[in-house]
């Protein structure tokens, strides 16, 4: 039902809520007085001129950075009816981040005149490309995360991919991507409360037409609103709003996803009530985060960016309240037809999945560079390199079909078309298992790594699950818990990364994933791996297709449902650390494999899988083998190109989708 037209009251938020935010303020406070008077030297001038010059401005930048990605998350959740929506799920800001690294890199003089422009045009260049991918889909909700998601990594993969390559500007410019606030000069405040008393301003001229878009897009328009104008004027507003903060400060997640969820738990439901709340609880959320950081720096313990910070107390909050959210009301639309997607004989299909990936195989085994550039292998050469390309090949290909394979499952097991490894955190659950035992052991053996990884991923996934279930989350409500969960756990990732030492760089390293250091006994692992817990999925078709039409059906078709799930739950988890073990977090193929195989027609479920699968394999082959010849000798991060790979490959398959009316 549509939300009734409503002015908003100052007493938009329930009384605990805002209890719950007063007292967040206050500890934020308490923590700015600590900062402002702590002892910086011996000399008490130069204390007051880093107290006046340095912590005062980066008070109030936090203060203002949170408000503007509140407010960037309000108006975008609100125009495209996705509570998912925000900058970092929209690509703004790896958009953002990208052009900055890219300009910092191979233009370091174009910083200082042209420092927001650059920012402002990677984020709109990179939101505009979500809008136009995703536009005769009519902006669903699904199709929206997904664009944004695939441009947010590829955008990533290239901003990770330029910092290897450049030693330089590795480390520091990864802490400022993860959102650095240190200040040396009102400046950056002073630009930050221009532009957001800017757009606050369009904001209030927009709260009608924000209120009519809880109608459907035909009454909406009855009414004389211009829905592309409105869409377009709100999106250019948050995205500029977030590029900025990004220019200024770096990349800091998670707030503009937080603020406008928290406001809705604490009890703002107009249009007008989240775009007051939502910035104040994120200016609230982002300067007590940052106070605790300055706490931890007057301690000793520098170098954790403010962004990742902030995962570590909103993860949690949002995670509490998640129960009592109240999401954005969507109008009711059609669900997607069996005639909206390609009919398909999944026979061919399959096979010509199997040539392609055979191919690629067959491909990365015997073409390569060398100091006389291309060559095809053959004969004795071929021989010579077999055992030094063979158990890459077999690596990425046991990884790719064990993340695909998770993914497929996943989405099955949720009934949930964006779950994947990395969406529900699973992805970043095996990387803290992993770094818990390179920080807990000297010389971790491989076995100490796999067992480490899964207890991770299956960590995550079951709690994941298990707030589902027991609180009856809905998708959105389930993402929203996987997202949060994620947040938190590459939060801490960064936080052991940003202390440097020996074990942070092999942490860094796997995060960009990489399969040059794969060894035989490793390729062995991965593909008994893979054979050992993708065989048995081909035995529940009848399991994968019960579990999407909900509990009450399945059971009532004699289906042991939690045993199912707890099934299908441990081999995904088992699954995705066994793959991320070696190649990295690249739980992304799980979400992408799936979809392309239902989109190019296979909808049953173990014709999805085993396309899934074989998407899996040619994606994997392929951006390893890219990896070693794009810049030979040097060797690039798989993540990359699996990215620039599939990312375009499954929104050109998004943007096919016809228009949708309603």
């Amino acid at each position: 039902m549509a939300e009734r037209f409503r002015p908003f009251s100052p007493g938009a938020l329930v009384w605990p809520g805002a209890l719950v935010w007063l007292g967040v303020a206050a500890l934020a406070a308490l923590l700015s007085a600590l900062a402002l008077g702590r002892s910086f030297s011996a000399d008490p001038v130069l204390d007051a001129i880093i107290r006046r010059d340095g912590v005062a401005p980066r008070i109030l930048v936090s203060i203002l950075a949170g408000a503007a990605l509140g407010f960037s998350g309000a108006l975008l959740q609100r125009v495209l009816r996705n509570p998912l929506a925000e900058p970092a799920t929209l690509g703004i800001a790896s958009g953002a981040q990208l052009a900055l690294v890219l300009a910092t890199i191979h233009a370091p003089l174009w910083l200082a005149t042209a420092r927001e422009g650059i920012a402002a045009t990677g984020g709109l260049a990179a939101v505009a490309l979500v809008l136009a991918l995703t536009w005769r889909r009519g902006l669903e909700p699904v199709s929206v995360v997904l664009a944004g998601m695939m441009v947010t990594l590829i955008a990533g993969a290239i901003a990770a991919a330029a910092i290897l390559a450049d030693g330089r500007y590795m480390m520091s410019l990864f802490i400022w991507g993860g959102g650095a606030l240190a200040q040396q000069s009102w400046g950056p405040a002073t630009g930050l409360a221009l532009r957001l008393g800017l757009a606050v301003g369009v904001g209030a001229l927009l709260i009608r037409p924000l209120t009519l878009f809880a109608l459907d897009d035909g009454a909406a328009r009855s009414l004389g609103l211009s829905l592309t104008r409105v869409r377009l004027a709100a999106v250019a507003v948050a995205a500029g709003l977030a590029a900025s903060v990004v220019s200024e400060v770096g990349v800091i997640g998670f707030v503009g996803l937080a603020a406008p969820a928290l406001a809705r738990a604490a009890g703002a439901r107009s249009p007008a009530g989240q775009l007051v709340w939502s910035p104040v609880i994120g200016a609230v959320l982002l300067w007590a985060t940052d106070g605790a950081v300055m706490l931890l720096e007057a301690r000793g313990i520098a170098g954790l960016p403010t962004g990742a910070a902030t995962a570590l107390l909103g993860g949690p909050l949002l995670l509490w309240l998640l129960p009592r959210l109240r999401m954005i009301e969507r109008p009711p639309a059609r669900a997607a037809a069996a005639r909206d997607l390609p009919r398909a004989r999944p026979g061919l299909v399959l096979a010509g999945l199997s040539l392609l990936a055979l191919g690629l195989v067959l491909a990365a085994l015997t073409l390569g560079r060398g100091p006389a550039g291309l060559h095809l292998a053959t004969g004795t050469l071929f021989a010579d390199l077999l055992p030094w390309r063979l158990p890459r090949v077999m690596v990425a290909a046991a990884a790719g079909a064990m993340l695909a394979a998770a993914g497929a499952v996943m989405q099955r097991v949720t009934a949930n078309p964006l779950a994947s490894p990395d969406v529900l955190g699973v992805g970043a659950g095996a990387g803290l298992g992993l770094a818990l035992v390179l920080l807990g052991l000297d010389l971790p053996s491989t076995g100490a790594r796999l067992a480490g990884a899964a207890a991770g991923s299956a960590a995550v996934l079951a709690f994941i699950l298990a707030i589902a279930g027991r609180s009856g989350f809905g998708a959105e409500r389930l993402l929203l818990a996987g997202l949060a969960t994620a947040a938190l756990a590459n939060a801490v990732l960064v936080a052991v990364i940003a202390t440097g030492g020996f074990r942070a760089f092999e942490l860094l390293g796997w995060l960009a994933g990489s399969t040059a250091a794969i060894t035989p006994g490793d390729a062995w692992i991965a593909a008994g791996a893979a054979l050992l817990l993708i065989l048995p999925l081909g035995l529940a078709g009848r399991v994968l297709a019960l579990l999407p039409l909900g509990a009450p059906v399945a059971q009532a078709a004699g289906l042991k449902v939690g045993r199912a799930r707890f099934l299908l739950v441990l081999l995904s988890a088992l699954l995705t650390a066994a793959a991320a073990l070696h190649v990295g977090p690249l739980g992304f193929v799980g979400l992408i494999a799936p979809h392309a195989a239902r989109l190019l027609g296979l909808r049953r479920p173990q014709g999805q899988l085993a396309g899934a699968v074989l998407i899996g394999i040619a994606l994997m082959v392929a951006a390893d083998w890219l990896a070693r010849m794009a810049a030979f000798p040097y060797q690039l991060p798989v993540g990359l190109f699996a990215s620039i790979l599939g990312g375009p490959y499954l929104v050109w398959l998004l943007g096919r989708g016809r228009h949708r009316r309603s």
